[in-house]
């Protein structure tokens, strides 16, 4: 488990994970078992978290129950969301819908087709299972309409990548351990995937990965790129070439600023500032300025070497992007500044 220096962080639950718990609270009301207040549900591992009920509400043949997200310490824009789930006899076997809150799919490319609502595999399977171990053990039939909804949801889906994956009218039911731990890398990689996944479902040939918002400003108004070809890359500069390697479009810029940048160039793939530094001396030798070495930023840097330097992080950065990309990928780099103006390109 991640710490801080006053401990250990807490873990917590996925959309996923709260979804499949509110639909086994739900089918408890409406096949006989009364309002539990608490549930156990079963996670893809084998651990079995318990979570509160937050709200009920019945009506004729359908009942439906509300968990409230729990996303421990990770800063997840759904922490606090209520996941509710209705229930009710579906005309044959498990249907899913998407209720208030929740998006449904317009473009190829993702795990759920397009027109379905935005619940992914593992969520789905979990809830599948809830029905039929629940219809098996009570001698009910598995057939359930189960729509999930998320008041707030398409607010909320603003501060995700929905919008730009083609994720319309609210956010996505996650998760594939239902455990949410804090601080991940994997949530925003796996986001990367998604993106490119929809890129090439979409036939684009050309996508761009960029350090923060103005650089993605400057390169999208560079190329006329649409929003879509716009990878949300954050620091995992490395983590997104890998996964387009595997998974070729015709050509990728990577746009960001001098700091994020010099340590693409000098080989980092993540850009973190936690995870990775400017190696100073390093440039003070390769520009035979021996003052760099004690510099603290980057900008100092650039005032000490001059223009130079961007133009051979430019050029370094490509050279990594080639060595990352392999044989047969375009690639080009933006550097800027933080006014948005560009430094050097390559």
């Amino acid at each position: 488990m991640s710490r801080t220096p006053e401990g250990p962080l807490r873990r917590g639950w996925t959309t996923g994970a709260c979804a499949t718990a509110a639909l086994r609270a739900a089918l408890m009301a409406l096949w006989g078992e009364g309002r539990p207040e608490r549930v156990r549900i079963t996670l893809p591992r084998g651990e079995r978290p318990v979570f509160a009920v937050a709200e009920w509400r019945e009506g004729p043949g359908w009942a439906e129950a509300g968990v409230v997200k729990d996303a421990g310490d990770d800063p997840d824009v759904t922490h606090g969301a209520l996941i509710r789930v209705r229930a009710e006899a579906s005309g044959g076997g498990v249907i899913f819908a998407a209720g208030e809150g929740v998006g449904i799919v317009t473009k190829p490319g993702l795990p759920v087709p397009v027109g379905e609502p935005a619940i992914n595999p593992v969520p789905r399977r979990m809830m599948r299972d809830t029905v039929e171990d629940m219809a098996s053990r009570l001698g009910r039939a598995p057939d359930v309409l189960i729509t999930v909804s998320v008041p707030g949801g398409a607010a909320l889906a603003g501060k995700t990548w929905n919008p730009r994956l083609g994720i319309r009218g609210g956010i996505s039911i996650l998760g594939t351990t239902g455990i949410v731990r804090p601080f991940s890398c994997a949530a925003w990689i796996a986001s990367i995937h998604r993106g490119v996944d929809v890129a090439r479902a979409d036939g684009l040939t050309h996508v761009a990965g960029c350090t923060g918002a103005t650089s993605e400003k400057v390169v999208q108004g560079l190329h006329d790129l649409p929003d879509h070809a716009m990878l949300d890359m954050g620091d995992f500069a490395g983590g997104m070439l890998k996964y387009i390697a595997a998974h070729p479009v015709g050509r990728v810029t990577l746009g960001g600023g001098l700091g994020k940048l010099t340590k693409f160039a000098q080989g980092a793939g993540d850009l973190h500032s936690g995870r990775s530094q400017v190696d100073f001396p390093a440039l003070a030798a390769r520009f035979g300025v021996a003052a760099v070495a004690g510099a603290n930023t980057t900008a100092q840097a650039l005032d000490l070497i001059g223009g130079a330097y961007p133009a051979w992080v430019a050029e370094a950065a490509l050279a990594q992007m080639r060595t990352r990309l392999g044989a047969g990928i375009g690639a080009d780099v933006v550097v800027i500044d933080r006014a948005g103006t560009i430094l050097a390109r390559a």
